[in-house]
């Protein structure tokens, strides 16, 4: 079973992602990894954070001269902010750290603030805004970034791009994965879009939205390319691949909806006009389909079409312009904290989202093909190709 947990603060010493599961014997491209961290980080409309952060993975055990060995991977990224928090956030409790302690009074409307607080029964936000905080993708992305050579391995492969910002959006024909891919190509990852002049709209949303002292959300698509069929399972509610991947999106944080394929649109159409047609190609010995509105999964199971699926961003609840709010201490009306934050975030959350699928889709390969090792994992996965082409 593959697992995975991740622990710390937004302003603490730094993040841990941990990692079991994994078979041994999986080459470890240790530069991919910082590059997915780096993706992660860009994008136009992020906030004065990410000037003082350089996320890099620091591989504490799992992993020994190149390779995974199968036990438990551990890694660790350090915060660059910690420095400026030391005290203020000191583990032991010291006098001078009480004094430098910087509550978080109002909560923020959108945010885990009040929610949070009521919750652990704080008389502040400041802890809750620390571990609810998005700084904890940065964790889940270098895990993601292992599930992605995991798959690779299996010739699977997995990108997100842009659909939308505000009002400013791509068109609804299907995109080429191969355009997908070639974003990463990219020196400036601006916004993630394969399409340059929506992407030049997309721009002005964030520039209007920076302009108003306000955010802006959006949403961005995942795609899964060389996924064989047969994952998930319709056995069970809990089994099924597409409520795994749901939670899984949902999970990020401002995501607020996930859409499978065009879930959206197919609920407001006949069945004649959304489902996906079959044949059959008798030289590649497989089955095809003419569309893929169900994104690659059905009953819960894979078919062996791309997967797609996209998250739904609401704009930041950290505000340049706060929203009303309550003291905490006075529950006078006052203005919502103010803590430095981004404008619009969603191509990182389209790298956040591509990592989740990834250990979601490496989740279930290793369920159906299991393995100890890669070469063992290997063998099980061939054959199970060899019985698809005797179909």
């Amino acid at each position: 079973m593959l697992r995975f947990q991740t622990a710390g603060e937004s302003h603490g010493e730094g993040l841990i992602a941990l990692l079991s599961g994994l078979p041994a014997g999986l080459p470890v491209d240790f530069a991919y990894v910082n590059r997915e961290l780096q993706r992660r980080m860009g994008g136009y409309g992020r906030g004065g954070r990410m000037k003082i952060e350089s996320d890099t993975a620091h591989f504490l055990s799992g992993v020994r001269l190149g390779k995974t060995i199968g036990s438990p991977i551990a890694i660790l990224i350090e915060n660059r902010d910690w420095k400026n928090w030391q005290d203020a956030l000191s583990v032991e409790e010291r006098p001078e750290a009480l004094a430098k302690f910087k509550p978080l009074s109002s909560p923020r409307p959108g945010h885990a603030d009040l929610a949070g607080a009521l919750k652990y029964n704080f008389p502040e936000a400041r802890y809750v805004l620390e571990r609810a905080s998005a700084r904890e993708t940065a964790a889940r992305v270098a895990l993601g970034a292992m599930a992605k050579l995991f798959l690779k391995a299996f010739e699977i492969a997995v990108a997100s791009h842009t659909v939308a910002i505000g009002s400013a959006r791509i068109s609804e024909e299907p995109v080429r994965f191969e355009e997908v891919l070639a974003l990463r190509d990219r020196e400036e990852i601006l916004l993630n879009c394969v399409d340059p002049e929506a992407e030049a709209r997309m721009k002005a949303e964030v520039d209007a939205a920076t302009e108003a002292r306000d955010t802006v959300g959006g949403i961005f698509e995942v795609i899964a390319r060389g996924v064989p069929p047969g994952l998930g399972s319709c056995a069970q509610w809990d089994e099924r691949l597409d409520a795994a991947l749901a939670q899984a999106l949902m999970s990020i944080q401002a995501v607020k909806a996930v859409e499978v394929g065009r879930g959206v649109e197919n609920a407001t159409r006949r069945g004649s006009e959304v489902h996906d047609e079959i044949g059959y190609d008798a030289l590649r010995r497989r089955f095809t389909r003419k569309s893929n509105r169900a994104g690659g999964l059905e009953g819960g199971i894979s078919n062996g079409e791309d997967v797609v699926v996209r998250g739904y961003l609401k704009p930041i609840s950290t505000l340049r312009r706060p929203l009303e709010s309550v003291d905490f201490a006075t529950r006078a009306t006052v203005r919502a904290a103010y803590e430095r934050s981004d404008v619009c975030v969603v191509p990182a959350a389209g790298v956040i989202g591509e990592a989740m699928v990834a250990l979601v889709l490496a989740r279930a390969f290793l369920e159906k093909f299991g393995g100890d090792s890669m070469d063992e994992t290997r063998r099980n996965f061939d054959h199970y190709l060899e019985q698809l082409r005797r179909y």
